[in-house]
């Protein structure tokens, strides 16, 4: 199926293909006085983020950057990181994101597997044992270093040098090394190569369906088209002259590069930088400038939603919020409305599709439980997973496959120095849904996270519903775990609710009662273990990987010891 239309854009309606930089170009050009960024009280107008992303991209050329050369980034959400994105997009370079939160072996990995000769950096010592594991086993040809205090106002600067200096990192002597500073060349004309949309701006890791991460090959058209695709959806886009979205999401996630960073620099917008997420400094940032978007996993809005500052957070600035990376329970979603009175947009998307496939529409129907209808010029096909050629109909549960100017190059080959192409520029996600009257699409799980017992499948999905049902259930997680007898059964792990004091909080015989009535008699999970906090991925939202990790430890030990 193909959709656009139900979000009210014309029929007939395309994107540009077109360089990301030129984005940033165009906004300054329109907009060059107006905010760009706010990162903790300074602010960047859209002339000055230009004139210092080309001041970098005449530092990354003089360290020898050439078209396709890969530079990764390796850094929170500072300044450092839109500057030196778009500054190393404006030199040809291949930008490689890096999670801070990676371990040494992890970046060791990915920047061997994309080739990754130049990164960007900090000085915090907390986040220097990765880059000295670069430097000794001789991945990089150079490191940029920069820090805090050069990006905050001058106040700020001077406490976070005063008191704060033991978090920094001595840097070792290494003509491998140099400052941020000394990358930027402030007015320094340099021809700037010619780059063709089709080439690849960003290689962003992912752990695909086989849980081996993959470097998926994001062109410099499926970024900017996607970017289009979301500002056409918005009816408002164009009309406001000073949209403002909470940047609280890790830039380095495909998420917060489609959703909050590209998005806002083509549409002119703000973005209200924080360095991570705290609900604290969210609903602070909220009172100060007054966000017109915010966005997220339902995590973040849970948090702001119970944060003591929540109370005296006036959130009527708020136009919408746009929720992804995990589904948002439906007593979440009308909690947060009710109590904002801003719309939740929920939406559906991957690595692989440069951030959105689709999301809920602006104006008309949102549909609860549902990620909405297509982005325009998107198809979105539900084939069967055992037979992927064949086509299922409206209404079938079966794999999620699409095709659009968003969708991936590729993964990345290193052997070949070029991304692998997808048959026919399909995307088999792994994900199991289907498609509603009205093209809403529904997911139901990954294929890979479905539970077979004995013959009969349980989506994880339908069983942590029915647990939210129940009153004194927070969060949950259900995996697979082995059986002898059926091959496979559920497990659940709970978060309850704070109780009341003079309440008892449930046991986990009552908590396995009161499912036992909501689930079919196979559903029913062989454990429940109740956890003060569900183990989270890199942009919150519950990390089953990490539970079913944990399991398998768990009962390696047990055998273990029976043995032993």
């Amino acid at each position: 199926m193909t959709s656009g239309q139900g979000h009210g854009v014309a029929s007939g309606w395309t994107a540009e293909p077109m360089p990301v930089p030129e984005l940033l170009v165009r906004s300054a050009a329109r907009f060059p006085q107006r905010m760009a960024l706010d990162f903790m009280g300074r602010r960047w107008t859209y002339a000055a983020l230009l004139a210092e992303a080309r001041a970098a991209a005449a530092g990354f050329l003089d360290l020898g950057v050439e078209p396709g050369t890969r530079v990764g980034l390796f850094l929170p959400n500072t300044p450092h990181y839109p500057i030196g994105y778009y500054g190393a997009l404006l030199a040809g370079a291949t930008v490689v994101n890096f999670s801070p939160l990676y371990s040494p072996e992890e970046v060791a990995f990915q920047a061997h597997d994309s080739g990754t000769e130049i990164m960007v950096c900090l000085d915090l010592a907390k986040l220097w044992a990765p880059m000295q594991r670069l430097l000794d086993d001789g991945l990089l040809k150079d490191l940029v270093v920069g820090n805090l205090p050069e990006m905050l106002p001058a106040a700020k600067a001077l406490g976070f040098r005063l008191l704060k200096r033991k978090e920094r990192q001595r840097l070792p002597s290494d003509p491998r090394i140099s400052a941020w500073t000394t990358l930027l060349r402030p007015g320094e004309q340099k021809p700037l190569p010619t780059i063709e949309p089709s080439a690849i701006a960003l290689l962003q890791y992912t752990g695909g369906t086989t849980g081996v991460p993959k470097g998926a090959a994001l062109t410099h058209a499926n970024l900017s088209m996607n970017a289009q695709q979301l500002a056409a959806i918005d009816p408002q886009d164009g009309a406001r002259h000073e949209g403002i979205v909470l940047g609280a999401l890790p830039l380095f996630h495909i998420f917060a590069n489609s959703c909050v960073l590209n998005r806002s620099i083509l549409s002119g917008g703000s973005i209200a930088l924080q360095t991570r997420f705290d609900a604290g400094e969210a609903l602070a940032t909220i009172r100060r400038l007054k966000p017109t978007d915010l966005a997220g996993v339902p995590a973040m809005y849970q948090a702001m939603l119970d944060h003591p500052d929540r109370a005296r957070t006036s959130f009527a600035s708020v136009e919408q919020c746009f929720s992804g990376g995990a589904p948002m329970s439906a007593k979440l979603k009308q909690r947060f409305e009710a109590e904002t009175e801003a719309r939740v947009l929920e939406g559906y998307g991957l690595t692989e599709t440069s951030g959105v496939v689709s999301v809920n529409p602006y104006v008309g129907e949102r549909r609860a439980g549902t990620v909405g209808i297509p982005l325009p010029g998107t198809e979105i096909r539900i084939v069967d997973p055992e037979q992927p050629d064949r086509i299922l109909e409206p209404g079938e549960t079966g794999e999620i496959t699409v095709r659009g100017p968003q969708v991936m190059a590729g993964y990345w080959r290193r052997d070949l120095g070029r991304p692998e192409p997808l048959p026919g520029g399909w995307l088999h996600t792994g994900d199991l849904g289907h498609v509603e009257p009205g093209g809403y699409l529904r997911i139901v799980d990954r294929s890979k996270d479905m539970i077979n017992v004995g013959g009969f499948k349980v989506f994880p999905s339908q069983v942590e519903a029915a647990l939210m049902k129940d009153p004194a259930v927070k969060e949950c997680l259900v995996i697979a775990v082995p059986d002898e007898r059926v091959g496979e059964r559920p497990k659940a792990y709970v978060v309850l609710k704070e109780v009341a004091e003079g309440h008892e909080v449930p046991r986990v015989e009552q908590l396995l009662e009161n499912l036992s009535r909501l689930v079919g008699k196979h559903e029913r999970p062989a454990a429940l273990e109740i956890l003060d906090d569900l183990p989270r991925t890199l942009i919150g939202k519950p990390d089953r990987k990490a539970l079913t990790k944990r399991e398998a430890e768990a009962r390696a030990r047990q055998s273990a010891t029976i043995d032993g």
